[in-house]
């Protein structure tokens, strides 16, 4: 998956048209799936006292944990110890001693002084491909947490009917794979666990162009007797004096260059060994303690960006697709990995004519800087547990476990000769022993989907960092064959790179571009407050229940910023009790130097982090699975007693003692606020005003579509108006049929009965009290339907003076004095009325408010018998760089000019599109794109908007 950046690329009829990778979401490859069905039954009786179960569709626990441990006295070695609580616990997990003698051992990773068995099924001789696994953490002979796809049926799978050859071509079909150029093809003969049984199947991994000309990259299972898929995984991740012989050197940035663009040269020289010249020794291999350059079956350096962790290369031709680039650094006898930067992509504008000049866009450059950045972020997974038994990545691992062969392949500068290949970053990552590739692109503006500075993405940390982490937690959850799978598994996926590229650059005092340190891309895109993401991970709002809030639904790179909120929060706890460190201690324990327990909180949590991707036996799992798997990993090496911390910061994201999600794939999660310790705060939705005694919605947060509340006073519904929250200060959303939106912003104190008093106010414009909307467009009643998880769209024409007029609600005029306007987007997904998909660009800008009173005698069905009553702001609805987000169109109110009126009409001012200056004009010197959305992109001809509301109060 990519880093993800937005919008669709639209040009003019016979110019080109760009494609542009998404960075938030709007751009799908070929969805994880699952096409088996059925579901097995638990156990009806089983002694469960003081545990959590929660099962699995193959009738086995897919989660057991509890406060206590689960088992003790089992024995010193670990993985006897997992095998006899198996065994002790034949009715839940259905497998006879025998059967429990049987599982194959995939690994045994240390966590801190305890472990993390993994565990295997097979079946008549063949592995299980997918699924059929355990993973058990046992800390001093206790059993403290397991996870499982284990299947009570242990039989072997009848015989495969179809060939592998077969099997790949279904594969390659399924999964829109090219198999005539494909770069990886890997098929494996296994067996497949399932509620109707066992089956033989062929694990077939592909990556090559898709039909797009995109990267694909799929594993699949293909049933050995039908030929029918049974379950297929996306296996691509989108949103640096001379030197002596024997001491390697690069010139990089260790973040990014300078985040006003200039040309000043900021780059440090890190070295092999300390010495002049030198500003930092990073040191070598942590297992051999040999130089990144340096050949590990010879001893010998290879004297270019070629070394035993990652092999780089430059891709010019390439098209984002998993293929390796034409060549390396120029060979450096020296081992002086040293080349010019003098910033040419950002100071030729774009310019591909600046590739065919002396020296082109630095390529050689971005090719040492991104090696070496590779190599760091190996060096620094591996001291925290992503070594070879936890299926790292490089092409020898000695005698020390795992298949080698498949160090990291970076493609700097990837398709800059493919003008349409721009603004993003990818990552596949294939099972343990297939090399994974990464591909780092240039930068620059498109007309109508993303506004990016002119650079080289080659130099970002923040998004190499990202795209190395999809690797780790790829191979390290689920085991050495599988990842991450499911809509909420592949949130975290993405919150996780974020999260460690933040951490390792924290952690060594490299500084990102960024209002703080913690934004991801803030160099790439030019915006320092955000970056790529719709919110600074320090300063967000999110929480379990905004699942899908964003203008494309349930998505990864959306979704996934709020497990980053929370784990944010859940490291700050860490380092309020712990402490942050000086630096020279940071950098001691990033380097191994320290012990756990003498290193500050962001370092035991990040710990924990990588620990608790061990503990999950499947990639198919939801935010409540990895939170318990987060817990269970403090217990095994902290002893648990950092759990009242971790339980408080999860609550107060909605992932409290009664969190709850029908798997990865559940959009509709119910969030819990209370943590199981605290003195939680017990409170009780009581609406005021025009709300009293009718329905109202409450939502934690700032986001009302698409989420969920956490209370209402609506009989009809299971949820009541009353809830637990641990301490603190809220944010909420209220909302009712025939009421408007209200803002609010609470703080509970421990143990507080309150009654949360919230006004609400007749909307006088809304569809639930009779109000009714025409005008221009289509889905005028969106407009006035009371939520902003719908909207009116005008599709055609210019988007200046398109209005909606709306009949009030009553039959006497009103005295309105304030309306809201909401411009948020629905899902991208198109409906009958409005089929085309929604661009962020569309969304309103400016607007005016008219009014005209029926009583007076003037026919309010004719737009000429308005009077202006409000006119806003040219930013009314104000958005940055690189695009509109989501959380810059939310309802806001206004104040007008106070007047009666039976009927109102809304009148577009601007859209994003061609109102907001930062997306007009030309930006770049590029000939074969446009910058300029108001002539350029179809999104012109669109205009959006959710909510109108009227009111008679202030």
């Amino acid at each position: 998956m990519a880093l993800s950046t937005a919008g669709v690329a639209l040009s003019e009829p016979g110019t080109h048209t760009p494609k542009v990778f998404d960075f938030q979401g709007e751009e799908h490859g070929k969805p994880d799936v699952d096409n088996r069905r059925g579901f097995v039954a638990p156990p009806a009786t089983l002694d469960r006292a003081g545990t959590t179960v929660r099962w699995n569709f193959l009738g086995t626990p897919a989660v057991v944990t509890g406060r206590k441990p689960l088992a003790e006295g089992l024995g010193a070695d670990p993985e006897q110890a997992a095998r006899a609580y198996l065994k002790a616990n034949e009715g839940m997990f259905g497998l006879p001693a025998a059967a429990v003698d049987a599982l194959e051992k995939v690994a045994v990773n240390p966590v801190g002084k305890g472990h993390a068995v993994l565990l295997r099924q097979r079946f008549g001789g063949l592995p299980a491909g997918v699924d059929g696994m355990v993973a058990v953490g046992v800390f001093d002979g206790s059993v403290v947490h397991v996870t499982s796809t284990l299947s009570r049926e242990t039989g072997a799978p009848p015989a495969a009917r179809i060939t592998a050859r077969q099997a790949e071509e279904i594969a390659a079909r399924d999964g829109d794979v090219n198999l005539a150029t494909a770069a990886v093809r890997k098929v494996t003969e296994v067996a497949v666990p399932a509620p109707d049984g066992i089956h033989s199947a062929y694990q077939v991994t592909l990556a090559g162009a898709g039909s797009d000309g995109g990267l694909s990259g799929v594993t699949t299972h293909v049933d050995g007797v039908t030929g029918a898929v049974l379950v297929r995984e996306n296996q691509v991740d989108h949103a640096w004096e001379s030197a002596e012989p024997g001491d390697p050197r690069w010139e990089v940035f260790p973040a990014n260059p300078p985040a006003d663009y200039s040309s000043a040269d900021t780059r440090k020289t890190w070295c092999f060994k300390p010495g002049r010249g030198c500003d930092f020794a990073p040191g070598g291999d942590p297992a051999t303690g040999k130089a990144w350059d340096v050949d590990h079956t010879t001893g010998a350096p290879a004297n270019t960006s070629l070394g035993n962790a990652a092999r780089t290369f430059e891709h010019h031709t390439g098209d984002g697709g998993p293929t390796v680039g034409t060549r390396p650094n120029v060979l450096t006898p020296s081992r002086d990995y040293r080349y010019p930067w003098k910033n040419a992509w950002h100071t030729a504008k774009c310019d591909p004519a600046v590739l065919d000049k002396e020296g082109g866009a630095d390529l050689d450059a971005a090719i040492a800087n991104l090696h070496a950045m590779h190599n760091r972020m190996h060096d620094w997974s591996y001291r925290l547990g992503f070594t070879e038994t936890a299926w790292n990545m490089q092409s020898d691992n000695g005698t020390r476990g795992g298949l080698g062969g498949d160090p990291e392949t970076g493609n700097a500068q990837a398709g800059a000769r493919v003008p349409n290949v721009r603004d993003n970053a990818n990552q596949y990552t294939g099972p343990d022993g297939t090399p994974p590739i990464t591909n780092m692109f240039l930068w620059q503006p498109i007309a109508g989907a993303f506004y990016a500075p002119c650079v080289d993405g080659d130099f970002d940390m923040s998004v190499i960092g990202h795209e190395y982490t999809h690797a780790i937690s790829g191979r390290m959850v689920g085991g050495p064959n599988a990842g991450w799978n499911g809509p909420q598994a592949s949130a975290m996926n993405e919150s996780t790179s974020d999260l460690f590229s933040m951490e390792y650059l924290f952690e060594y005092g490299f500084r990102p571009a960024g209002d703080t340190p913690y934004v991801t891309g803030g160099y790439v895109t030019g915006d320092p407050k955000a970056g790529i993401r719709n919110f600074d991970m320090s300063r967000s709002p999110l929480n379990y229940s905004d699942l899908g809030y964003d203008l494309v639904g349930t998505q990864s790179h959306a979704d996934g910023e709020i497990w980053s909120a929370t784990q944010f929060d859940v490291r700050q706890a860490f380092i309020r009790r712990y402490g942050d460190g000086t630096p020279t201690v940071q950098r001691l324990c990033a380097d191994g130097k320290l012990p756990i327990d003498k290193c500050p909180g962001n370092r035991r949590w990040v710990q924990l982090a990588f620990d608790a991707l061990l503990l999950m036996a499947s990639g198919a799992v939801d935010y409540v699975d990895h939170r318990d798997a987060m817990l269970a990993a403090d217990t095994i090496r902290f002893g648990g007693k950092n759990h009242d911390i971790m339980w408080n910061a999860f609550a107060e994201h909605g992932l409290g003692k009664d969190a709850a999600s029908d798997g990865p794939g559940d959009a509709q999660a119910t969030p819990s606020f209370a943590a199981p310790d605290a003195d939680n705060a017990t409170v009780t939705l009581a609406p005021r005003g025009d709300a009293t005694g009718t329905p109202v919605r409450l939502y934690v947060g700032d986001f009302e579509a698409r989420a969920m509340p956490v209370a209402d006073t609506d009989p009809a519904t299971p949820l009541g108006d009353t809830f637990q929250i641990v301490p603190g200060t809220y944010s909420f959303v209220a909302a009712g049929p025939g009421l408007g939106h209200t803002r609010l912003t609470a703080r509970f104190r421990p143990g507080q009965d309150r009654r949360l008093a919230v006004e609400l106010h007749r909307n006088l414009a809304a569809a639930a009290l009779g109000a009714t909307a025409s005008g221009d467009g289509v889905n005028h009643d969106r407009l006035i339907d009371g939520t902003e998880a719908t909207n009116w769209a005008s599709l055609t024409g210019e988007v200046r003076g398109k209005s909606v007029i709306v009949d009030l609600a009553g039959t006497e005029p009103a005295r309105v004095r304030r309306v809201q306007v909401s411009a948020m987007l629905r899902p991208l997904i198109g409906d009958e009325a409005d089929p085309s998909t929604q661009n962020r660009f569309s969304a309103l800008r400016s607007f005016e408010v008219l009014a005209c009173d029926a009583a007076t005698g003037k026919n309010c069905a004719d737009p000429a018998a308005y009077t202006a009553v409000y006119k806003s702001r040219p930013d009314a609805f104000s958005t940055r760089l690189p695009r509109p987000r989501g959380n810059d169109l939310l309802i806001k109110s206004f104040d007008v000019r106070p007047t009666t009126a039976t009927h109102l009409l809304l009148r577009v001012g601007t859209t994003q599109c061609t109102g907001n200056p930062l997306y007009l004009g030309e930006q770049d010197a590029d000939p074969a794109t446009a910058t300029d959305c108001a002539t350029t992109s179809a999104t012109r001809d669109h205009v959006r908007a959710a909510e109108f509301q009227a009111f008679t109060d202030r």
